[in-house]
């Protein structure tokens, strides 16, 4: 997605949420656009310098609770961030590291993703429960602690 189309979304989903798409965020935003993988807030200061650490995280709390950026929480004292799936169009999976805390992400094939949807939607439907998605997280040691 472009970075224009993606802060004309993320500024709509603000707005929904009766936000206002400030200049931090925005940073905050793009930090993240062009982030490989899932990013810690120091990570993101180092990108965008004129932030304050503060700001950074009132700024990811907000776009958290509209749906803009995906919290992945592991082990260490840094959760990482990513922009939602929903903004990317990118389903994707984690590898997380419970040594160094590292997380990086990984793609299934298509047909072990619908399998996996449907063993999911069967165990919903059972627990009459509705699916909005999933997420899948492969938690063991990377190929640098291991």
């Amino acid at each position: 997605m472009s970075a224009d189309l993606l802060h004309d979304d993320v500024a709509t989903m603000l707005r929904a949420g009766d936000h206002r798409y400030t200049t931090g965020r925005r940073r905050v935003v793009a930090a993240l656009h062009t982030a490989a993988n899932p990013v810690t807030i120091p990570q993101i200061l180092e990108v965008e310098t004129s932030l304050a650490q503060s700001s950074v995280y009132r700024n990811l709390a907000i776009l958290e609770e509209v749906g803009v950026v995906a919290r992945i929480v592991t082990h260490d004292d840094h959760a990482r961030y990513e922009l939602a799936e929903t903004l990317t169009d990118d389903h994707h999976h984690h590898l997380i590291c419970t040594t160094c805390g590292a997380v990086s992400d990984f793609e299934l094939p298509p047909k072990v993703e619908r399998t996996l949807d449907a063993a999911f939607a069967a165990s919903a439907a059972a627990a009459n429960f509705q699916i909005d998605g999933h997420r899948l997280d492969l938690v063991g040691s990377c190929a640098d602690c291991s």
